[in-house]
């Protein structure tokens, strides 16, 4: 695990999953979005939220629905377009002295702090560490530190003590949960504690309930960083049908699915593993915890396009900072989307 300032030039961190399959009629395996979704009781009630189109959008049922899911006042919930919307915020309204974006991991809290004329350091994190955190890595007197959890790409799930242990007086923490509800019982959240200084917490809707056109999203904060960044919203930033998803995805039938969608992931998980264990030449690097494993292997970008010819789009990995042209993100799908990528893939390396 190393400290690096990024060179001037380096990976495309506006690249992202959907360019690998847009317009391709590939299968999908690029993007975490968990396939199938959103599921019909959820298409309706979104639906049945577009006749109140004529209406500027209300976001207090959506806000306590979030509170109340999380354990936490109203006012420290804001909801967002989406979970990328928060970094832009986040680089709006802070003014760091040292920042720090811990990698890899996505790629957007770093190019919205630089877009926003911030500099920023990154503390890389080794596939021969498991890409696991020493919290010992990150400078003692950085002010903004950002880490995901569990990590976009590499799925590693770092304990939440190790992240607790990050928090302090003068910083700002920012955890990327997206893919926290990926995570059976969702373990090592941060997501409901109101006693670390500085913690803000971001969650995304769209993983889980296939809600990426929808942009919706939400960060948890003590209330007074959670209403800094509000006054750096434009008004009415989340879509009334947007904030509809969001209240649904909140309620107890939710949240039990989602559970249930977590245990058949780590299940569909299991098997790619498997299957990738026993293709010459691949490597997984740590203990994948969520819908996608990242792994290594010789000639990557080759048998990526080899992919690509067989019908199947995986995402590159060379745009990450820590990684390179060796390495790729598998999304998890069912076992026989799983078994039909193995045998492409099989077929690919001895090609």
């Amino acid at each position: 695990m190393r400290t690096d300032a990024p060179p001037r030039s380096g990976p495309d961190l506006r690249h992202h999953g959907d360019a690998e399959v847009r317009g391709a009629g590939l299968v999908d395996l690029a993007v975490n979005v968990r396939a199938g979704t959103p599921p019909p009781w959820l298409r309706d009630r979104i639906a049945a939220s577009l006749s109140g189109l004529a209406a500027y959008p209300d976001g207090a049922a959506a806000r306590a629905a979030v509170a109340a899911r999380h354990g936490r006042p109203e006012e420290e919930v804001l909801l967002t377009s989406g979970a990328a919307e928060a970094f832009v915020l986040l680089a709006r309204t802070l003014r760091p002295r040292r920042a720090v974006v811990v990698h890899p991991q996505f790629t957007e809290p770093e190019a919205a702090l630089r877009d926003a004329g911030h500099a920023v350091e990154r503390v890389l994190l080794r596939p021969e560490d498991g890409f696991r955190l020493d919290p010992a890595a990150v400078p003692e007197d950085a002010d903004l530190v950002v880490a995901g959890n569990p990590t976009n790409p590499t799925s590693v799930l770092h304990p939440a003590a190790g992240l607790a242990a990050l928090a302090r007086p003068g910083r700002v923490l920012v955890v990327d949960e997206a893919f926290a509800d990926t995570v059976p019982g969702e373990p090592e959240s941060l997501a409901a504690r109101r006693d670390l200084p500085g913690l803000v917490v971001l969650r995304s809707l769209t993983k889980t309930w296939g809600l990426a056109g929808l942009r919706v999203g939400y960060l948890l904060a003590a209330a007074p960083q959670a209403a800094a960044l509000a006054r750096s919203q434009p008004l009415w930033p989340v879509s009334s049908p947007a904030l509809a998803a969001a209240e649904a995805c909140c309620t107890p039938r939710a949240l039990a699915e989602a559970e249930e969608a977590a245990r058949t992931t780590a299940v569909h998980r299991a098997r790619l593993l498997a299957g990738l264990a026993a293709v010459p030449g691949v490597r997984v690097h740590g203990e994948p915890a969520a819908s996608f494993v990242l792994l290594e292997l010789p000639g990557a970008a080759a048998v990526r396009e080899r992919l690509r010819a067989a019908g199947f789009a995986v995402r590159r990995g060379d745009t990450f900072p820590g990684l390179g042209p060796d390495f790729l993100r598998v999304a998890v799908r069912d076992p026989d989307t799983t078994d039909a990528f193995l045998a492409a893939l099989a077929g690919c390396r001895e090609g």
